[in-house]
């Protein structure tokens, strides 16, 4: 076993591709099954629009060909902290079928790292969940809950949470 648990045959990192946007489309439900679906013509636009913006990707975790985990890491440029950039992840998902096997915690050390090697000073995410295994599964992937988040929504939160 390696770092988070993950088995090392056959598991791998790396920033989405258009081609893979069918495969991951089918993963977001696992995060949120009453999302709304998104056409693969809007998919390829904002994926374009995430990989334009310097040090952002939409990581997926890939065992053999199969993706198993996902986050996006945007990368936000700043007018404080010396300039410095911070780092938003947000959309973290695992298959169900795959979960509490680390993948999804060494797709988030990736982004993290990720935003280091982009100068972040800091990376940031939310989570509207409750369950305790999913704040575990935060904790042990090395964020810590210092701040106090607020937020306006459009759309509703999941009611899952």
């Amino acid at each position: 076993m390696s770092e988070g648990g993950a088995k090392e045959l056959g598991f791998s990192i790396r920033g989405a591709l258009p081609s893979d946007l069918e495969d991951l489309l089918m993963l977001y439900p696992h995060l949120n099954a009453s999302d709304e679906p998104i056409s693969l013509s809007v998919a390829a636009a904002r994926l374009r629009e995430i990989n334009q913006l310097p040090g952002s990707a939409v990581l997926l975790g890939l065992l053999g060909d199969d993706i198993v985990a996902s986050c996006t890491l945007i990368v936000i440029p700043n007018l404080t902290r010396g300039g410095k950039p911070y780092a938003l992840i947000e959309n973290v998902v695992t298959d169900a079928l795959y979960r509490g096997q680390g993948y999804g915690t060494r797709v988030l050390r990736s982004a993290v790292a990720a935003a280091w090697e982009a100068g972040c000073y800091k990376v940031m995410l939310l989570t509207g969940s409750k369950q305790p295994s999913t704040l575990k599964f935060y904790e042990n992937a090395g964020f810590e809950q210092t701040k106090t988040g607020f937020q306006i929504r459009r759309i509703s939160a999941r009611q899952d949470a």
